[in-house]
């Protein structure tokens, strides 16, 4: 053979050697990221959110009367007490208007006197009317006796007669008079009776002219000034906000919790709340109140739903103000000796009964083996599991290898690799 015959048949057995070799080692190993599972003696899981400081007990006071503040007894920071006045609107119309009410009560009064009076005179009339109609009726009676014995004449007779047809008509016009004058009273009466409500409700709205306090507290906010026109609130239309009285002897946080995570949150739950003005202090809370619906969604943009929860300060610092921003984390569950994995470990795969299984991939002997798990609580970005042993091997990433990683690829640790 020639030296080219030899160079070229070498180079068909190097090649074919290079192809059984490469088909016994398979295809290439998929570079992967590697943790461990770790067992933690206290394991807890929370939940995060966000909002501001508010008044235990608080309230917005507005105006029952409408009119120009002329009066302003208190500034923003004011201590206050419960009735203390803290502003007055002018009253010149409402006192004008109880005036003439009350104007209208006396004369009502005097009208309703002088019926009653008579009413008084006629019952008086009707009495001696009645008093006469007996009387004639009697002597009727006799008379008519003492014509049948021929001792009167029929002139006597039919004068008995007349007389007590006359006290007769005598007692029914006092018995009309009585319907007519009690008819009168009744009426007086009534004219009485409304003109004395509306006398108190314009002594209602003068009252209203002074702003009292509801409850004791602190002027949280002030948004008025001396002279402005205070409006009442109609429907669709809310009126004049004058000031927020707040009692600051116990204050809580009001935070919106996603939808994602308000199940978890209870009554009772403790949590740890900081603020953005007091950058590194804690304060210790506890949930007392967890939405029973979503806040309303503001902006026409499709958003995640939120819950208002609210959080009771045990210890609060003197001097928290209202509003201010915080942040919040709630504690929802805890296990000890519980194993964990980083939250991305877990992923979904099919079960051999059909539908999904949760499970991790485990680093056996350069590849990946499903392994399937039972999950639990979340805590951050790590998740409990049940199903694996602390300290295997389980492949946390990049993603999108994971996302598509199946049972059996071989798999390298990209640690390893740079190493």
């Amino acid at each position: 053979m020639t030296r080219s015959t030899w160079i070229g048949i070498t180079a068909v057995a190097l090649a074919g050697l290079g192809l059984v070799v490469w088909m016994r080692r398979g295809p290439a190993a998929t570079a992967v990221d590697v943790g461990t599972v770790t067992q933690r003696a206290t394991f807890q899981s929370t939940v995060a959110a966000s909002g501001q400081i508010v008044a235990t007990r608080y309230a917005d006071i507005g105006s029952s009367a409408f009119g120009r503040l002329v009066k302003l007894n208190v500034a923003e920071g004011d201590q206050v007490q419960q009735g203390q006045v803290l502003a007055e609107i002018d009253s010149v119309q409402a006192r004008s208007d109880l005036a003439a009410a009350a104007a209208q009560v006396r004369a009502l009064q005097s009208e309703e006197q002088a019926a009653r009076l008579q009413v008084q005179s006629a019952e008086a009339d009707r009495a001696a009317a009645a008093a006469r109609a007996k009387d004639a009726v009697l002597t009727e009676t006799r008379t008519a006796d003492l014509f049948r014995q021929g001792l009167v004449t029929a002139s006597q007779r039919d004068q008995a007669e007349a007389d007590a047809a006359a006290a007769r008509a005598q007692l029914t016009a006092a018995d009309a008079e009585i319907t007519r004058s009690r008819q009168l009273l009744a009426a007086a009466t009534r004219r009485v009776t409304q003109a004395i409500a509306q006398q108190r409700r314009a002594q209602d709205v003068v009252s209203k002219t002074d702003i009292v306090a509801p409850i004791s507290g602190v002027v949280t906010s002030l948004p008025v000034r001396l002279g402005e026109m205070v409006v009442v609130g109609i429907q669709n239309a809310p009126g004049t906000t004058l000031m927020t009285i707040s009692d600051l002897a116990s204050i809580n946080a009001e935070v919106k919790v996603a939808e994602a995570d308000v199940l978890r949150v209870k009554v009772g739950q403790p949590a740890t709340v900081t603020l953005e003005a007091l950058p590194g202090r804690t304060f210790a809370g506890r949930v007392i109140e967890v939405g029973a619906s979503a806040l309303p969604v503001t902006g026409t943009g499709a958003a995640a739903r939120e819950f208002r929860v609210v959080i009771r300060l045990e210890h609060p610092l003197p001097g928290l103000k209202p509003g201010l921003t915080c942040d919040a984390e709630i504690l929802t569950d805890t296990r000890t000796d519980a194993l964990t994995v980083p939250l991305q470990t877990v992923v979904l795969r099919p079960a051999p009964g059909g539908g999904q299984q949760s499970g991790v991939f485990v680093v056996e002997g350069g590849r990946a083996r499903f392994t399937p798990v039972r999950t639990g609580i979340i805590g951050g970005l790590d998740i409990e599991v049940s199903g694996v042993k602390a300290g295997t091997p389980v492949v946390v990433g990049p993603y999108q290898v994971l996302r598509n990683l199946t049972d059996g690829t071989p798999v390298r640790v990209k640690a390893q690799e740079a190493g």
